[in-house]
């Protein structure tokens, strides 16, 4: 995963669809180009409550000492997460659901960099698999700082085709175990489902994406492709 993706829904939306309680207190919003430290909804799940709660994409350990040192952690391998020290306590205890529209994608060495966009054929939030911490600073009585990280595996199909990893996307038989804080094994939800599989659907969007200036829902359009170098070369010899 290339560290790009959509949200089209707003919290209430969002709120309605995955059964859970607004608490983002406005923090969050609609977002066609979310980028890696932006805040971003998550869907937790605490005691009785489910809940959408306002975090920064980008996962700081609890144990670091201070935030911002490095590239932020946005992904964490779902082969190695549950023995990755950045990741293991988060994987035991603190699992969230990112809703996305859907994320986009880029071949590598492709020079066009031609986005796609991969989402649910009949239009649902996908429910990506990701892990939260909250960090304190030393010696503050602040809020924490809340981060988190989309669960990754490897790509299949047609997914494949554009790139090797994607995000590991739950079916809705799946949230309320892998958001169950009390369930501490979850070797088995970390298996791609192949019948959420097939519900997914991919195709290129406007090259905007490429620039992270660029917000709005068009972007989610499905365009026809930049043709390839040889093919741009041929139109120019017609």
């Amino acid at each position: 995963m290339c560290g790009r993706y959509a949200v089209q829904h707003d919290p209430a939306a969002l709120a309605e669809e995955f059964e859970a309680a607004d608490r983002t207190g406005g923090e969050v919003a609609a977002d066609f180009n979310v980028t890696p430290t932006k805040t971003v909804p998550i869907v937790v799940q605490r005691g009785a409550e489910r809940s959408i709660r306002p975090v920064r994409w980008g996962l700081i350990p609890t144990w670091a000492k201070e935030p911002g040192n490095g590239p932020p952690m946005i992904n964490a391998r779902a082969e190695s997460i549950t023995e990755k020290p950045a990741f293991a306590e988060s994987a035991r205890r603190r699992r969230c659901l990112m809703p996305a529209t859907g994320w986009y994608e880029w071949k590598p060495g492709d020079r066009r960099r031609q986005p796609f966009l991969c989402r649910h054929r009949d239009g649902a939030s996908l429910a990506m698999a990701a892990v939260f911490s909250a960090w304190w600073a030393p010696d503050s009585t602040d809020r924490p700082l809340v981060t988190c990280a989309v669960v990754t595996t490897d790509a299949v199909g047609e997914l494949a085709d554009v790139h090797h990893r994607m995000p590991l996307v739950l079916p809705r038989e799946r949230w309320a175990d892998w958001l169950d804080p009390r369930r501490t094994e979850i070797g088995e939800l970390l298996t791609p489902d192949e019948g959420m599989l097939d519900e997914l659907a991919l195709h290129p969007v406007s090259i905007e994406v490429n620039s992270m200036r660029n917000n709005h829902p068009d972007l989610l359009r499905q365009v026809e492709p930049v043709p390839e170098p040889a093919e741009q070369a041929a139109l120019f010899e017609s």
